[in-house]
């Protein structure tokens, strides 16, 4: 009797670190999947694709959103979707043809495109005849890599 005891008790003991070791680690594989599907969230938001324009010489020597004067010649944009000072890679679809902007104003609300890009940008995509273009834009950060212009 008093060995069958035993024999339970040390069962319950192991089945009880067995239990608690399977808990203790699909709270961590749930935690790591919700880190990774996150993570995957943020990578998909930093890559989008819609319509871009470009503005100019009504504003120009405007203060912009971030308290720049804005230079119609410069390389730089407005949007909506992407922070102020974040630097990006705009390319044009149609084209292939790429060029970094940074973002330093906002839209107008209604708007429906995902960018409106400083005559100067417009000029080096290729858009400024046209007006507008389809663009794939990739959020490349606050900070331009040093093998950038």
């Amino acid at each position: 009797m008093k060995q069958t005891y035993l024999y339970l008790k040390l069962f319950l003991q192991r089945a009880s670190l067995l239990l608690v070791a399977l808990l203790v680690s699909s709270v961590l594989m749930a935690t790591k999947n919700e880190k990774k599907a996150a993570a995957t969230e943020r990578e998909e938001a930093k890559t989008i694709t819609g319509t871009a324009s470009w503005y100019g010489p009504k504003f120009h020597g405007r203060k912009t959103a971030t308290g720049d004067q804005y230079d119609m010649h410069g390389m730089t944009c407005a949007s909506n979707r992407f922070p102020l000072g974040t630097w990006l890679r705009v390319t044009n679809i149609k084209t292939g043809k790429t060029i970094i902007v940074r973002v330093n104003d906002r839209m107008h609300p209604k708007m429906k495109r995902i960018i409106d890009l400083s005559k100067g940008a417009a000029k080096e995509l290729g858009i400024l005849s046209v007006g507008v273009a389809q663009v794939k834009v990739e959020d490349m950060g606050k900070t331009l890599p040093a093998s950038l212009p």
